[in-house]
């Protein structure tokens, strides 16, 4: 386990310093090099919830899911009171065709097959497979929350209903930023969970796909 933290220490450093076409390549190449760890650790294919056995009910979820966050976000971005959160200074400048790759490529690719693989796949399942599945879901999350410090750090103020909430302050940043980790630890937990319950990987991914790319997608329909 130590050689997969130490491994996505380096990463989340080398991901966040490079541009969109380096970062695939690097997530891609981590992807491979960690699911290589586990073989080398002992561990299957069942382990990292990529069992073939587990596909068609994996998918089953992943397609559920998606169905419902596609129904929340619709239902939030047509009440007043909810429209204003998909607001997002990042979105500003997004073309048709950005819109496009980064929900079809950069948040596929890019962040949920590394981040899913190296928290629900890898690191969840040498966890589980040496202390169970409550210990597998807690290392997993708080390493999850942790690797959102560095995409956070500007959270407060490119997001308006944010920056209402904590301002412009490097106190307002910090605080963002906790409350980033906080969730996204939190958002963990919900990740694993539906990786046992499913005994599949694609049904986070799934989620994590559509909480992301479907964010994209009405914060750029609502600017």
């Amino acid at each position: 386990m130590g050689l997969t933290v130490a491994v996505l220490a380096a990463t989340n450093l080398a991901v966040h310093r490079s541009g969109d076409l380096p970062g695939l390549v690097i997530a891609v190449g981590v992807s491979a090099l960690l699911l290589g760890v586990l073989r080398w650790a002992g561990g299957t294919w069942q382990d990292a919830g990529l069992g073939t056995g587990t596909w068609a009910r994996g998918a089953r979820w992943a397609l559920t899911l998606i169905g419902l966050v596609a129904v929340v976000y619709l239902a939030g971005a047509l009440l007043p009171a909810t429209r204003t959160l998909f607001e997002d200074q990042r979105y500003e400048d997004l073309t048709g065709g950005d819109l496009l790759l980064r929900a079809f490529v950069l948040v596929p690719v890019g962040t949920v097959l590394l981040e899913e693989i190296a928290f629900r796949g890898v690191l969840y399942g040498l966890v589980r497979r040496a202390r169970g599945a409550v210990w597998a879901t807690a290392v997993s999350s708080l390493l999850f929350g942790t690797w959102h410090v560095l995409p956070s750090l500007h959270l407060s103020t490119a997001k308006p209903a944010l920056t209402s909430v904590f301002g412009e302050s490097a106190l307002g940043a910090s605080l963002a930023v906790l409350g980033a980790v906080l969730f996204t630890g939190a958002a963990g937990v919900l990740f694993c969970e539906l990786r046992r319950r499913s005994g599949s990987l694609l049904a986070p991914m799934g989620l994590h796909w559509a909480v992301n790319a479907l964010g994209y997608l009405f914060g750029h329909l609502l600017r």
